[in-house]
């Protein structure tokens, strides 16, 4: 089924792709796609593969039901859609598989790998034909990538990337970043130092096909704000447990408070690899009484955690610019975090939170230190500085907004002129 630029309407019908969809830390890609089709757009959503058992939240179980998830599909499918690539698109095939060789040199990935990604493309030239999908949006500009990248290639719609930090920075070369930004229709950037990285890794004559268009927070984490409980000793932590996160650096420091005799609280609320030896070090260091461990939570829960909370703390050696940031600010939570990525465009100390040196365990105690002993009144009015920052840069409808006027171009086959 040949492809044909869509004209310029008020509907578009676009297919999301992703490496995992639903994840429990990919909610912004949730919000954008409901934005999306709040405004009228028809959202077909793809992802490689399912995210396991890690799902916790009941609108990502609605999700889950409505994904497409291509590892998924039988063996027979596969076949059938590669040989028909191959008898109908040989030339365009040839290209494609040219392309996946030149991928699997430049990456640690091999030449296997990429040749997975070269029949999840021949599946998906199908699915996204049959759905009459004119322009595919991926966020992370990884393996899903490589994959949009290759339907491309084959003859199917355009493709356009959000990038959003160290998965794609820390392998720029693996990942053939400047070639998916030089042939995508546009690159969005989630922080302007995102921007500035991408703008490291691609020629200047591309640079203005790379917009920011920050991750966003929808309404009901505004609708939720509370004013910070001037009793609450309890400091909140969200996300995956990884080395990239910080949060053994995190039990030292609470190792160091509570060794004072500061009264503190630690929530750790996320799932990850490392949660065996982070609760192991919770042991070793005494920490049972004042350290929990929650493993995956829903919004729900998140929003409860975050009212409950004195602070928000996010001791991160390596980020994008995570959402919990922007969700615990628009709930009037001030935050504690590091000048890292994007964070300080977001987190201003003595304004709306408090940034340490990533790694710093002495500025962190500190940081934490003046977060508890700091009045109720006066951590409410940072929580409401940051909610109002939040609220200008990155609600979702004026996010989406602008997205939107991006894949319209792209479908409009407009985006590169």
């Amino acid at each position: 089924m040949p492809y044909a630029k869509a004209k310029h309407t008020e509907h578009l019908k676009i297919c999301y792709l992703t490496t995992e969809y639903p994840k429990v830390s990919h909610t912004f890609i949730r919000r954008e796609i409901l934005e999306l089709e709040r405004r009228g757009h028809e959202v077909l959503r793809v992802a490689i593969r399912n995210a396991g058992g890690a799902i916790a939240d009941d609108a990502d179980r609605r999700e889950a039901e409505r994904t497409i998830h291509c590892l998924s599909l039988s063996k027979r499918k596969f076949i059938i859609s590669i040989l028909r690539v191959m008898l109908t698109r040989a030339g365009r095939w040839l290209s494609a598989l040219r392309m996946t060789l030149t991928m699997s040199r430049a990456s640690e990935r091999g030449l296997l790998r990429h040749l997975a990604y070269l029949a999840e493309a021949s599946v998906l030239l199908h699915i996204l034909a049959k759905h009459g999908i004119s322009h595919t949006h991926v966020h992370f500009g990884t393996n899903a990538a490589a994959v949009a990248r290759l339907i491309d290639c084959l003859g199917g719609p355009s493709y356009s990337m959000t990038i959003h930090g160290p998965g794609e920075f820390d392998a720029p070369l693996g990942f053939s970043l400047s070639e998916k930004v030089e042939e995508a229709a546009f690159v969005v950037a989630i922080s302007n130092f995102c921007y500035s990285q991408l703008c490291r890794w691609v020629s200047p004559e591309h640079w203005q096909k790379i917009h920011v268009v920050r991750c966003s927070v929808d309404g009901g984490f505004f609708e939720s704000e509370t004013s910070v409980n001037g009793s609450s000793r309890l400091l909140l932590s969200i996300g995956r447990l990884t080395a990239q996160k910080g949060q053994l650096l995190l039990l030292d420091a609470m190792r160091q408070l509570v060794a004072a005799g500061d009264d503190v609280r630690l929530v750790l609320a996320g799932d990850g690899k490392l949660r065996p030896m982070i609760e192991e070090r919770i042991v070793t260091f005494g920490l049972q009484r004042h350290v929990t461990v929650t493993g995956w939570v829903d919004e729900a829960t998140v929003r409860m955690h975050l009212q409950e909370a004195r602070v928000l703390v996010q001791p991160s050696f390596a980020e994008g610019l995570p959402v919990v940031i922007m969700e615990a600010l628009a709930m009037g939570r001030p935050v504690i975090s590091t000048y890292v990525a994007g964070i300080p465009e977001l987190v201003r100390p003595g304004e709306n939170g408090w940034l340490v040196t990533a790694g710093n365990v002495d500025e962190l105690v500190s940081a934490i230190r003046e977060a508890l002993d700091a009045p109720a009144a006066q951590l409410t009015s940072m929580g409401r500085a940051g909610r109002e920052r939040v609220r200008a840069r990155h609600h979702v409808t004026t996010e989406v907004e602008t997205l939107e006027t991006l894949l319209r171009a792209a479908a409009s086959g407009v985006a590169n002129s």
